[in-house]
């Protein structure tokens, strides 16, 4: 236990680290220093190849570049036409999963083979539920998880073989695990620490993921085919992005490494957890919730315009001035996973009864641009990205907060997957950045 006393000499510690370890913004403009890897236009620094999926947010028009609306690609093929390809009771995450991870869309022999093989991995060592995942409940399922997986690790007889044949199997018996992670970390959490009923449900080896995680979910096991379609599509959406973002980077820097699947998705989990990653949907339903508690009228634009100006003006919500889910770090016009998402977001919200809150999320959606363009300097457009929307669907579907980072941790992985196959096959350097030092040199 900490004592009073040393708070405060930690606070002191603080203080110190805060004058010592600080440098000069205008010292990254005179060396020449991207911050965050990213140049002044928020383009990032290009560090490597990759041959899995690709965004496009601009293109050249009468040689100049301009923005257009948002492209993401896997394996050559958009990711409006897979999803448009299925059937209407046709679920997508494991065939895309396949063709992520081999580059080609699988036949029908191979789609079922595939199939059959997550379905049969989507199993946990015995008692690995009551000695692992229950032992030590947190309200933190993306930390629980991680635990989990490192675990694992101690029941893998070939944990630290480096052949890609190996690490193919540990990243399909993954994927498969993933939702059993998630779901029986938050089943533990609310038994143990929210005092509320547990049930541990086994998954279905004839279900798809979307399938399972809400049958396992759920106290009744049931579900409608729009909910699990509309849950499939998010995951299918949430699986890759174009390698560049922080997460998948670094599976790449610690796969380069030579370290072994099961750290390098724990390293990966740890990145995407952060509110600036895959938490940013959290921060999306907490604005929500505090708008809904300050807009008497969804339905007026004139009194969300203005709350939402409180908002930027850092006079409302936490004071961050932020819309959260507007803008992102690659798309201008528009965000395709948005685009595509909010077809899906329409018809459940028909379903459950719930279009007062899609009227406020659209008219959040109309507005926030234009209150963002008046009150910020700008360098590019401002639209909804796909958080916006997607802890509304999350809400509707009845998945507790708790889940959401780890929603998009179950899609990932499939991405971190194979961007680890593909710089095990293809990159023989560990990755190694330079920092420039501006260190004073000091004589005792």
């Amino acid at each position: 236990m900490i004592t009073e006393n040393m708070n405060d000499y930690i606070k002191q510690l603080e203080s110190v680290c805060r004058v010592n370890d600080n440098i000069a913004p205008r010292l990254f403009e005179e060396y020449g220093v991207n911050k965050g890897l990213r140049d002044e236009n928020g383009k990032g620094v290009l560090t490597g190849l990759t041959n899995i999926s690709k965004i496009i947010s601009s293109k050249i028009e009468n040689n100049r570049k301009v923005s257009c609306d948002g492209e993401l690609w896997y394996r050559g093929y958009r990711v409006e036409e897979l999803i448009g390809s299925l059937d209407e009771d046709e679920f997508g995450f494991e065939k895309f999963a396949y063709l992520l991870l081999m580059g080609d869309l699988p036949d029908e022999e191979e789609e079922r083979d595939f199939k059959e093989i997550i379905g049969a991995c989507r199993t946990l060592p015995t008692n690995f539920t009551r000695d692992v995942i229950m032992k030590a409940p947190s309200e933190d399922v993306m930390n629980s998880m991680t635990r989990s997986i490192l675990t694992l690790a101690s029941y893998d007889r070939q944990a630290k073989n480096p052949s890609i044949s190996n690490s193919l199997r540990q990243c399909i018996q993954l994927i498969s695990e993933f939702p059993l992670l998630a779901v029986y970390g938050y089943n533990a959490y609310n038994h143990y620490e929210k005092n509320e009923s547990m049930y541990i449900h086994h998954p279905d080896k004839s279900l798809s993921t979307a399938e399972n995680i809400l049958m396992m979910m759920r106290p009744d096991q049931k579900y409608t085919l729009t909910e699990a379609k509309v849950l499939d599509t998010a995951l299918i959406l949430h699986m890759e992005h174009g390698g560049g973002n922080n997460s998948t980077f670094t599976t790449r820097v610690v796969t380069s490494s030579g370290s072994d699947t099961y750290s390098t998705m724990a390293a990966a989990m740890c990145s995407l957890k952060g509110p600036k990653h895959g938490g940013a949907n959290i921060k999306v339903m907490e604005m929500m919730e505090n708008i809904r508690n300050h807009v008497r009228d969804y339905s007026d634009k004139d009194e969300i315009e203005a709350y939402l100006g409180k908002i930027v003006d850092k006079e409302a919500f936490d004071n961050k001035g932020l819309i959260y889910g507007m803008g992102h770090a690659v798309y201008s016009i528009s965000d395709p996973r948005e685009r595509v998402f909010k077809s899906y977001v329409k018809q459940l919200a028909e379903e459950k009864g719930r279009n007062d809150d899609l009227e406020l999320y659209e008219n959040i959606e109309e507005l926030a641009p234009k209150v963002i363009a008046e009150k910020r300097k700008i360098y590019k457009g401002v639209s909804p990205n796909v958080d916006f929307y997607s802890g509304f669907v999350y809400d509707m579907l009845g998945i507790p907060v708790e889940l959401y980072t780890a929603m998009f941790a179950i899609a990932r992985v499939v991405g971190w997957s194979a961007h680890r196959i593909e710089e095990m096959i293809c990159a023989d350097k560990i990755i190694r950045p330079a920092y420039m030092s501006i260190m004073e040199e000091k004589s005792l």
